[in-house]
């Protein structure tokens, strides 16, 4: 029935024509209707602690000691971690570490390997 795109920031289908724009009553997003959908959102880039694009699958090194919270474990210096994936969030990271587990590293500590 609506045949209007839907809002390209929260994805709400209930979007409006007003003029040369389109409006979502949501999140009040508002967007011309010649700009192409793709175009309005932006792809986010991860970087290392030494600006080097980070991508999923790629190992990475960490570059300080890590205390583990709520456990006496520590990442050393220098632990490389193989497989990482990338992810939304404060910690960008998801990895396994050998020997502590699966947990989540911030890419400010990690240069690529």
């Amino acid at each position: 029935m609506n045949s209007l795109p839907a809002c390209p920031k929260c994805g709400s289908e209930y979007t409006y024509e007003d003029g040369a724009l389109y409006i979502c009553p949501e999140c009040a997003h508002e967007w011309p209707k010649d700009a192409p959908a793709e175009s309005t959102e932006q792809e986010r880039v991860v970087r290392d602690a030494y600006g080097n694009v980070l991508n999923d699958g790629d190992s990475v090194t960490v570059i300080k000691d890590l205390k583990v919270k709520g456990s006496s474990s520590v990442v050393k210096v220098g632990t490389k971690v193989k497989n990482i994936r990338l992810v939304d969030g404060d910690h960008d990271i998801d990895c396994r570490i050998e020997g502590i587990g699966a947990m989540q590293l911030k890419s400010g500590f990690v240069r690529k390997a």
